[in-house]
């Protein structure tokens, strides 16, 4: 049998039933023999066998026979009143044997099912009373209806304990085919508390890592394909050159800075995927962003002072909190020097880090030009470059705030954009590290 339901069903069946028999034998039995030790059946009968005893004494056998027909219209069985020999004291007859079948008082029954003969007597042992009574009468079509109704409320139980087992593993295996069969963005969303529920969340976790590297992968087979294009066709321009060029040096020189070029992309175009590919590989520790902040600031100085701006941290207090060390400084250091690239001559980079209950917030603002703004919602996507910044020095690849918006993501954060007039702010929020984003970081 491959059916969990269908096991389940059966078994609470079958023990059920069982119950139900166990219930009715066990009842029986017991109620017999409490009627037995409490005396009940002693005490009528001793005191039948008085009535007997006198009846016979005062009015012999006719009045022995009156009480007696009297006695049974009252009370079922057959009652014979015998010497202490057992010889019957109406008809004569030897009720001797019915003397050995007797049960003894507070016994129970030789043969359940058959005729119980009880037997009282005299405290002289010149009578004996003998009451021969069948079991009680139990009928059991009185009693089904009974039965039947607890039999159905049971059943219904059983049945609504199969289905709530049954039916989130059935939609567990559907989740799991349409998983399979390549629809990454199913979940189950179980609200359930019990393994089954613990089953369903670990899937949700396990499709989440799945889906997230599966579109990683997607993303950068498209990204290279399509970025690779032009460096590609420059790198084989260049490559021509030195065949054919009058200076030689000048034209190696061309090729070297293209393969750099090259080898630049294909290094941030793994640095973003590996941002956002496989989560389990961060690894988190406490750390203090002010301090993370100020080296940054301190190793993009020389950039800055090439670029002929100047670079101001402001930060009040220390700031702790929980992430991949390596991982955040590359995402801060993107966002700065992005600003930097951007920053006009003698002017002034701001980088501000300020709290507020349960996050830290870092804005990065330089005075350039600014985005325009039909694009400061897409600077974060991969390789999207405003049209000014495709031309010129400053022109990058376009993964530098993507690789930031990524790596803030995975530390629970948010990363946004805006044009400030003049210039750009970048603005990060970071959970501090006993924030309930942290708290839950394990869960997600």
């Amino acid at each position: 049998m491959r059916s969990i339901y269908a096991k389940i069903t059966l078994w609470s069946f079958g023990t059920l039933l069982l119950s139900l028999g166990a219930f009715f034998v066990v009842t029986s039995v017991v109620s017999f023999r409490a009627a037995h030790r409490t005396g009940s059946f002693g005490r009528m009968l001793s005191m039948e066998l008085e009535s007997a005893t006198e009846a016979y004494q005062s009015g012999g056998t006719r009045q022995l026979r009156v009480y007696v027909d009297r006695l049974q219209r009252y009370v079922p069985g057959q009652h014979y009143l015998t010497d202490g020999n057992g010889t019957d004291l109406l008809t004569g007859e030897n009720r001797s044997k019915m003397l050995a079948a007797a049960v003894p008082e507070g016994g129970r029954p030789k043969h359940f099912g058959g005729p119980v003969v009880m037997v009282a007597k005299s405290a002289d042992g010149r009578y004996c009373w003998i009451a021969a009574m069948g079991p009680p009468p139990l009928n059991l079509g009185d009693y089904l209806p009974y039965y039947a109704l607890i039999l159905g409320a049971i059943a219904l139980l059983c049945w609504l304990l199969a289905m709530t087992i049954v039916s989130p593993l059935r939609m567990l295996a559907r989740t799991v085919d349409r998983f399979g069969a390549g629809d990454l963005s199913v979940r189950i969303h179980s609200r359930r508390k019990d393994e089954i529920g613990e089953l369903s969340q670990a899937f949700d976790r396990m499709a989440e890592r799945i889906g997230t590297l599966l579109s990683a992968e997607r993303r950068l087979l498209q990204d290279i394909s399509h970025e690779l294009r032009t460096p590609l066709a420059r790198l084989s321009f260049a490559a021509e050159l030195v065949r054919s060029a009058d200076d030689p040096d000048a034209a190696l020189a061309r090729l070297k800075k293209e393969i750099q070029r090259l080898s630049g992309l294909v290094s941030a175009l793994l640095q973003v995927t590996r941002a956002e590919g496989d989560p389990s590989a961060a690894v988190f520790e406490s750390m203090g962003l002010d301090e993370l902040l100020a080296g940054l600031i301190e190793d993009c100085r020389v950039e800055a002072d090439a670029h002929g701006c100047r670079l101001a941290l402001r930060s009040s207090t220390p700031v702790t909190i929980e992430g991949d060390r390596e991982l955040l400084r590359r995402a801060l250091e993107n966002v700065i020097r992005n600003a930097i690239r951007y920053a006009p001559a003698q002017s002034t980079v701001e980088v501000d880090l300020t709290t507020s209950r349960d996050a830290a917030r870092i804005t990065v603002r330089d005075y350039g030009s600014g985005v325009p703004e039909d694009s400061v919602a897409r600077i974060f996507q991969p390789f999207f470059r405003v049209d000014d910044a495709r031309e010129g020095s400053t022109g990058g690849v376009g993964l530098g705030l993507a690789i930031a918006m990524r790596a803030v993501g995975l530390h629970h954060g948010a990363v946004g954009a805006r044009n400030v007039h003049p210039g750009l702010q970048v603005w990060i929020e970071l959970p501090l590290a006993a924030s309930p984003a942290i708290l839950q970081r394990g869960k997600i």
